[in-house]
């Protein structure tokens, strides 16, 4: 009986037009065929350095502390609250859709004492609510996203940073859906840690998080710093706070591996930081105010197509985030049977979404190398058969 092989890699290519992940750039894509390097190499530690430079204009911000966590976006936030977060530390989170409830769950896992704000899915929180939470609540911590992909909204953030110094309390913002596509100032706005991920605009793979932090911030996980045994030096002293819950998403040793001493703390992802420093290489280079206007303008376009297709779409309009846009399903559509027919007859992905709105929103992303008028026309292209098709049957 012949042996069964396992074929090389080919997927049938797809255009993914949902709220992420979404289809890389070129250049991405050939940075991670890139050959690997030693962790210490020289080389390597400079291109260490140099997306370190070019997250910091990604950024907007001098942050000394601004690197990569080795994981999906996820880890990213897993690391910002296990290391900020003490047992019994009160965290106040901003819910408005799947990803405050997220926040919430991780930050309650890291035991903390979480309070929520929440408002009805498709809608976001005006500023003074969010100061008479944290002024009621008092919290260490406020975590919120700066967009949520399970309703497309998008919270301003531009007061966050003044209400929480008032109060005396850190921010932490996960900006994983909007990283890229619209302005994150955050030195301007005065945010502590903030997250993110590659998949959505900035145009690459997911598996590695870009972070920055305050010195504000840094300076509180440096009180939890407790390198581990194996690698202690003579005189080495731990810090007087609790001890982060986490080896491997522990920040303070993190940041030990990425400054000067380069304490060995993992195996750098070293393919995925190939990819972080070619997508901040490629963002810097486009320009971040011609890539948010991109993107603005691309969801403009997309909100036009969905009308004159007589499609209603979804929430607060004036808060939505530029690069997925959600859509009210036709009541006499199939959803799902719609979204499987755009993969299997167009090759074009698109979502729908989670909880109170599963099935009944389909989410359309444009962004990173999709923020352009030609993945959009095909898509509205598609849809427009489709929806044809359904109505046909």
């Amino acid at each position: 009986m012949p042996r069964q092989s396992v074929p090389e890699l080919k997927p049938v290519p797809r255009l993914l037009m949902g709220p992420g992940p979404i289809n890389a750039y070129p250049q991405v894509l050939r940075a991670l065929s890139v050959q690997l390097l030693g962790q210490f190499d020289p080389q390597f530690r400079r291109y260490m350095a140099e997306t370190s430079a070019l997250y910091r204009k990604v950024f907007q911000t001098r942050n000394r502390q601004t690197l990569m966590v080795d994981g999906t976006a996820r880890a990213g936030i897993e690391a910002a609250l296990v290391s900020l977060i003490e047992p019994g530390d009160r965290v106040l989170v901003l819910v408005f859709g799947r990803f405050g409830h997220l926040l919430s769950e991780i930050a309650s896992r890291c035991g903390a004492d979480v309070r929520t704000l929440e408002t009805p899915w498709g809608t976001v929180f005006e500023p003074d609510a969010i100061e008479r939470a944290v002024k009621k609540h008092r919290p260490k911590l406020l975590a919120t996203c700066q967009g949520d992909t399970s309703t497309t909204m998008a919270q301003p953030l531009a007061d966050i940073g003044r209400i929480c110094a008032r109060y005396g309390a850190l921010s932490f913002v996960d900006a994983t859906a909007t990283l890229g596509g619209m302005p994150l100032p955050v030195d301007r706005w005065g945010l502590d840690v903030v997250s993110a991920g590659l998949q959505k605009c900035l145009g690459g793979p997911s598996g590695i998080a870009p972070m920055t932090i305050s010195d504000r911030a840094a300076a509180r996980i440096y009180q939890r710093r407790h390198i581990e045994q194996g690698l202690q030096k003579k005189g080495y002293r731990p810090g007087t706070g609790k001890r982060i819950r986490s080896n491997y998403f522990d920040l303070a040793m993190i940041m030990d591996y990425w400054s000067d001493q380069a304490l060995n703390h993992h195996t750098e992802a070293t393919s995925m930081l190939y990819a972080a420093r070619e997508c901040g290489r490629l963002l810097v280079a486009e320009g971040l105010t011609h890539a948010f206007a991109r993107h603005a303008t691309t969801s403009r376009q997309v909100l036009e197509g969905l009308r004159d297709l007589d499609l209603v779409p979804y929430g607060d309009l004036a808060h939505k985030m530029p690069n997925v846009t959600g859509v009210w399903i036709p009541k006499d559509v199939n959803g799902e049977r719609a979204r499987h027919r755009m993969l299997e007859r167009h090759n074009i992905e698109i979502g729908t979404s989670f909880g109170p709105l599963h099935g009944k929103i389909w989410r359309i992303g444009a962004m990173g190398a999709n923020a352009r008028p030609a993945p959009v026309r095909r898509t509205l292209a598609a849809l427009r058969e489709v929806l044809r098709s359904e109505r046909r049957r």
